[in-house]
């Protein structure tokens, strides 16, 4: 079964780790792998307690990426050292190596160890930035055994993809506590 959590609201990463808990209450083995993700979010430091019966892999810089076009001049200047522009179809070629590494080292570890829920969180996002293309995921999608769960989260999930899927959840923002300026509280939000 594949399920895609999808859009512009929050909540997708934190389904995604739902699903993982759930499993894992019912003696399951996950497979949690983040792209664009280093080991800097919260929720990391209690899923790697759940090892060895949750794996969890990152595959992330310690900066963002942006194609050129989708940020203003001054919101580049405001990110400073903190964000890559580049130009579309040509992402950066070492982040494009790190993420297409991370699917290898998926299939790799599928081949040697079974899984029954395997977590591709922020694997929209990194189709979205060009970090890997559709042949690309489809092909690691069809390695996947059919008894295995998948799960892909990230704002803009392909067509595609949802129509392969068997379960899309499109979390949509309704209201959002940055529009009134206000920050997420460390820990809980980030």
């Amino acid at each position: 079964m594949l399920q895609v959590y999808t859009g512009n609201g929050k909540g997708k990463t934190t389904a995604a780790i739902g699903l993982a808990i759930r499993s894992l209450g019912a003696d399951k083995k996950v497979y949690f792998c983040q792209f664009m993700k280093t080991l800097a979010y919260s929720e990391q430091a209690i899923l790697q307690k759940f090892a060895p019966q949750l794996k969890l892999t990152t595959s992330g810089k310690p900066y963002f990426i942006a194609k050129e076009g989708m940020l203003t001049d001054e919101e580049i200047k405001k990110w400073g050292d903190m964000i890559q522009v580049y130009p579309e179809g040509k992402p950066p070629k070492d982040y494009v190596k790190l993420v297409n590494d991370s699917l290898k080292n998926l299939l790799e570890e599928i081949n040697n160890t079974h899984y029954d829920l395997i977590i591709l969180d922020e694997i929209n996002v990194a189709m979205y930035y060009d970090l890997i293309t559709k042949e690309t995921l489809e092909f690691v999608l069809n390695q996947i055994p059919s008894d295995i769960e998948i799960v892909c989260t990230g704002r803009y999930a392909p067509q595609w993809l949802c129509e392969r899927a068997d379960l899309v959840t499109d979390m949509q923002e309704v209201k959002h506590y940055y529009q009134q300026g206000l920050q997420g509280r460390k820990g809980i939000e980030d």
